[in-house]
């Protein structure tokens, strides 16, 4: 019913969750899949992930990537295993290539909290690793989300990262000029302005 409220204000809203299983973590990056979503999420988006994923050993990883789709450009978000639970985020751009934007070996995400990633055209990539702000209006340019792969390993003969759990991403996204209430503070500025027109012409002719 929140969902169906939402979309009544903003018919360009759209969600979409979907729930990630364990073994898909288990490969090298070489081998990930690249799945399309059901939806282009483009414009203003937001994701929230939620990793109850399991990890085998402490050097294990689980990463996520999603793509652009319109360029060679996709957003790299990395957590590993506790206790150290490493978290880094990399971008891959047409002009810089491959480039990790932030990186903590120690105490980088936190397992009771969600991941927060959200992009607007104009404020650009800012990503909130369940306790605060770890980037921040990072300007990759126009990214529309249209596809997401995953992984775990750095080698081949690595063992398994994760022997269980899952991770929950949930997708959100529209135009927020689609709103009809966006442009309401703008429809109050201009009544007062009119307000103050009037009151002024009345006050001189009297």
């Amino acid at each position: 019913m929140p969902a169906f409220a939402q979309e009544l204000k903003n018919p360009s809203v759209v969600i979409e969750i979907i729930e990630i299983p364990f073994q898909d973590f288990n490969k090298v990056s070489r081998d990930a899949t690249i799945v399309d979503l059901e939806n282009d999420h483009a414009i203003s988006w937001q994701l929230t992930v939620d990793n109850n994923l399991v990890y085998a050993h402490p050097n294990g990883n689980a990463v996520l990537k999603f793509y652009d789709k319109n360029s060679e450009k996709f957003v790299e978000i990395g957590m590993g295993s506790p206790p150290d639970k490493k978290f880094w985020v990399a971008v891959n751009t047409v002009k810089e290539g491959y480039v990790v934007v932030q990186s903590n070996l120690e105490r980088g995400w936190y397992p009771a909290t969600k991941l927060i990633i959200s992009f607007t055209e104009r404020g650009g990539l800012t990503v909130n690793n369940g306790a605060r702000i770890s980037v921040a209006s990072l300007n990759i340019g126009s990214f529309v989300i249209d596809s997401y792969s995953v992984h775990g390993l750095e080698g081949s003969t690595d063992p398994p990262a994760v022997n269980s759990g899952s991770m929950t991403v949930e997708f959100l996204s529209g135009d927020p000029g689609q709103n009809i209430w966006a442009l309401f503070p703008f429809y109050i500025t201009a009544g007062l302005v009119i307000l103050i027109v009037v009151l002024y012409l009345t006050k001189r002719r009297s």
